[in-house]
């Protein structure tokens, strides 16, 4: 018997194992397809590369913007081999990684509980005193499409394995993915619609940033909120899709569709009703958001498998610090919870750091918003980025910073120094004694920070 059994070998599956052999030997991982990560095959890594190119193209091509006239051509055939390559790059680190592990602590194919404390794994069972299941999560397809646009209908796992960018593509969604990815193929030169079953875009959840990153977003790209297809079919090799906008029917045609709507578990496929008979409705399992346990037995679930912040960093941190849980079983503690931290890799781009607004009015925490505006803001100007604003979270009663929200350029450098500020408790009076160089875009972070100041003082 063993003492740990991992399954799944993605980001949290692969810290959980790096953290286990530090305590143990006697552990087994188990892994149904790729040894490596959806990050870096599928994910964050590979759209990196894809919108860097894009944001680069953009640059050029918006260059008067800095005083530039540019005449030159951009040739794009090179993108998409660009892409695969440098992810390649990155899943051979991973698989480097794991190639040195020893052969007889992993296993390749699909696991299958048969009991509480056993699984299967090609015809074998293997037995553990405890089990971390980090299986992950598939791109959300909608079958009958797919079955209708065959290889037309493609999600984010296969959007990079294109051979050439398209002329024009139609994108589901309007989450964190769909807005990434399409932007990045309209700054290419393809051709992007897409299709939003709601009026938000990204993850903000402050009402004026959202209308403002709406405002934003469909300066440049063609988004239909509140639209989705009604039907779709395939006319030789370019898909038709009907659909109603404004009172009128309409049709669009392009040569691909993404489907960005979501991921759903890989846990379906674990058989957790052979450790318990309710555990049959996924969606309802009861798995602590804090402990990572499920019901009462020693099984940890982490990563994308379960989760409402499916993210790299927390799925490492989550893999890392399970490994206690698992040793100590029943003994088991909450794991220590990172301030928060989310990006989208847009352009403003966006960021939350800490609590959201929406969580502070959920919370019914007393505070004040300190803003500013990006449009007049020094060295946004001189970037010509001057786009979007910010709004700070402070709590009136402690002056502590709670959270923020960001639609700006570099979003993702001041979401990360403003997760460290609220993560030490900083008030706002001492983040203000920090120095602010100038010219740099922290100097607006000041600017509302010295807005909020002014409400608590008066």
């Amino acid at each position: 018997m063993y003492d740990i059994i991992i399954i799944g070998a993605g980001t949290a599956g692969i810290a959980a194992y790096k953290e286990a052999i530090k305590h143990t030997q006697n552990i087994l991982i188990i892994n149904d397809g790729p040894w490596d990560t959806t990050c870096a095959r599928v994910g964050c890594m590979p759209s990196k590369v894809l919108i860097s190119t894009a944001n680069r193209m953009h640059d050029i091509e918006q260059a008067d913007e800095v005083a530039l006239k540019v005449t030159s051509q951009i040739d794009t055939r090179d993108v998409m081999p660009h892409v695969r390559k440098l992810r390649d790059r990155f899943t051979a680190a991973t698989l480097k990684d794991v190639n040195s592990w020893k052969p007889e602590h992993k296993i390749s194919g699909k696991a299958v509980f048969v009991s509480p404390d056993t699984v299967s794994v090609n015809d074998q069972h293997y037995q553990a005193k405890s089990f971390i299941l980090a299986v992950g999560s598939t791109p959300a397809l909608n079958t009958d499409w797919k079955n209708e646009l065959k290889d037309r209908l493609i999600s984010s796992d296969q959007v990079f394995e294109l051979d050439q960018l398209p002329d024009s593509m139609a994108v589901i969604g309007s989450g964190v993915i769909a807005i990434e990815l399409a932007q990045a193929m309209q700054r290419l030169g393809v051709k992007t619609t897409i299709f939003a079953r709601s009026r938000k875009v990204g993850i903000l959840t402050s009402p004026f940033l959202q209308e403002l990153a709406q405002t934003e977003l469909s300066k440049e790209m063609d988004i239909k909120f509140e639209v989705l297809p009604e039907s779709v079919s395939l006319k030789d090799d370019t898909v038709e899709i009907s659909y109603t906008e404004n009172g009128i029917q309409q049709k669009i045609y392009t040569d691909y569709v993404l489907s960005a709507t979501g991921r759903i578990s890989n846990l379906s496929s674990l058989h957790l009703d052979h450790i318990s008979e309710s555990f049959t409705d996924l969606k309802q399992l009861p798995v602590d958001p804090f402990t990572k346990q499920l019901g009462s037995f020693p099984v940890f679930v982490i990563g994308d498998a379960h989760t409402a912040k499916p993210l790299q960093h927390e799925a490492a941190h989550d893999g890392r610090q399970i490994i206690r849980n698992c040793l100590n079983y029943p003994d088991v503690q909450k794991l220590p919870v990172l301030t928060g931290l989310g990006i989208v890799f847009s352009e403003p781009e966006m960021a939350i750091a800490g609590k959201s607004h929406k969580q502070l009015i959920q919370e019914n925490i007393s505070f004040v918003t300190g803003f500013v505006s990006y449009e007049r803001q020094g060295r946004a100007i001189v970037l010509g980025k001057n786009k979007g604003a910010i709004e700070v979270y402070v709590e009136q009663k402690t002056r502590k910073l709670l959270g923020a929200e960001l639609l700006i350029e570099s979003a993702e450098h001041l979401a990360h120094l403003l997760s460290w500020m609220i993560s030490e408790n900083l008030s706002i009076d001492s983040i203000l004694e920090k120095p602010f160089y100038h010219p740099t875009l922290e100097e607006g972070l000041r600017t509302a920070l010295k807005h909020a100041r002014r409400q608590l003082d008066a």
